[in-house]
């Protein structure tokens, strides 16, 4: 799948750069063609524009003497003067090429007036411009000013031929680079495909067992249909125990998922974060005392919090569930907040079983848990998932200190300035 993709994604990204190196070569071939030709231009309209009537020469080589009639003054020593009479004959020629142009009177003969024209001749190319002229002694008669352009078209060939060189390394170099962006471009689709297939399998897995129990439990009860309630009651027990942890699961994959897609939108208001920790810990002090645990409050001031409130709440619930979790009976449990001049800090610190130091990079990872968590107790490893896409809703940074035996830190850095 991804091989063809990435083959998809190459001539794309070469078709993008041929046609970019395209437009450039044409930009550049015809702004030079322009400016070569901008001087003969200009040289051939100052023929036109500079014309004198002064004593003309004669109409052709059979004239022994002159006759008045006008004669063209040419400002470009470069430009050759051929005068046509009305039969579009070659009558006079004021040129240093004349016997090119005699025998090849058909091909220079001007075909378009007051326009400039290309023609080659026996290898030699000229450019021109002719226009009629009404003289009341000569009669009609038309005036081709034209000059050798061969140099600019030299130059002109030489720079097409660089340039389809240019072209063809272009097209190899954009075929490499479209192969090599194109790769880069995979590597997060890649990353993101494999993420969701190792989410598909944990998610698969984590369901099994608990439909397992339930499926075991449940065949276990229908062997003994005259059995009551209490006589079956850890199967009826372990059936509620896996129906309530399925239930998490799936409630906990219905939140990634909707976060994943920014299904979950941020209710932001402002509320006291320490009474919300006041409130929660309440909820928590009876399961503290029954494990014989420590579990602490500093809050030494007010701290006013502009945030989601019952995300904060999910979040808060989730950092003291771990604590407690991997917390040995008779160990201590501090959850703290205190305020900055621009940031509100949230700290949960206990001194459990601590996170292996390789391990702490990948908590926030998705069914992610470290083998020393799972001898420790039993878990989904969705909950720091959670975690961590509220705080990053909530444009909070996160530190984490561990060690193992000694116990763990999550310190949470919140803006006090959040953005809705």
């Amino acid at each position: 799948m991804f091989r063809q993709t990435h083959i998809r994604l190459t001539l794309l990204n070469s078709l993008v750069f041929i046609i970019l190196i395209s437009i450039l070569g044409s930009i550049i071939y015809f702004y030079t063609e322009n400016r070569l030709y901008k001087d003969v231009n200009q040289s051939l309209l100052e023929s036109v524009n500079h014309i004198e009537e002064q004593r003309p020469p004669g109409l052709s080589a059979k004239h022994d003497e002159a006759e008045p009639g006008p004669r063209f003054i040419r400002r470009d020593p470069r430009i050759m003067t051929l005068i046509w009479d009305e039969n579009n004959n070659l009558v006079a020629e004021q040129n240093r090429e004349s016997e090119i142009f005699q025998d090849n009177e058909k091909i220079i003969r001007p075909k378009k007036l007051k326009t400039f024209q290309d023609v080659d001749v026996e290898n030699f190319s000229y450019r021109y411009v002719a226009f009629k002229v009404d003289n009341p002694v000569l009669g009609k008669f038309t005036v081709q000013f034209i000059r050798n352009v061969n140099s600019e078209k030299e130059l002109l060939d030489r720079l097409l031929l660089i340039m389809l060189i240019g072209c063809g390394i272009g097209i190899i170099c954009a075929i490499a680079a479209g192969y090599f962006l194109a790769g880069k471009a995979l590597v997060p689709i890649k990353n993101a495909w494999q993420k969701q297939q190792e989410f598909v399998s944990d998610a698969s897995h984590e369901l099994r067992t608990p439909l397992a129990v339930i499926q075991a439990k449940t065949d276990l009860l229908f062997r003994s249909p005259s059995a009551t309630v209490k006589d079956k009651i850890l199967d009826v027990s372990a059936i509620s125990t896996e129906s309530r942890r399925m239930s998490k699961l799936v409630a906990n994959l219905l939140t990634l998922a909707r976060s994943d897609s920014d299904q979950i939108e941020m209710k932001k208001d402002s509320f006291q974060l320490d009474d919300l920790l006041k409130e929660i810990l309440q909820h928590y002090e009876e399961i503290a005392m029954y494990q014989e645990k420590s579990l602490r409050l500093e809050a030494d001031e007010p701290v006013r919090f502009y945030a989601d409130k019952e995300r904060i709440h999910q979040l808060i619930v989730i950092l003291l569930d771990n604590a407690m979790k991997y917390t040995n009976d008779g160990g201590d449990i501090l959850l703290s907040c205190r305020q900055t001049h621009s940031s509100i800090i949230l700290e949960v610190k206990d001194n459990g079983i601590g996170i292996p130091e390789q391990d702490i990079p990948k908590i926030f990872d998705r069914f992610y848990q470290s083998d020393k968590a799972r001898t420790a107790a039993e878990g989904t490893g969705l909950g720091l998932s959670i975690a961590k896409w509220i705080i990053e809703k909530h444009h909070g940074k996160t530190k984490v200190q561990s060690t193992l035996g000694k116990g763990t830190t999550i310190e949470i850095i919140f803006p006090r300035t959040q953005k809705n």
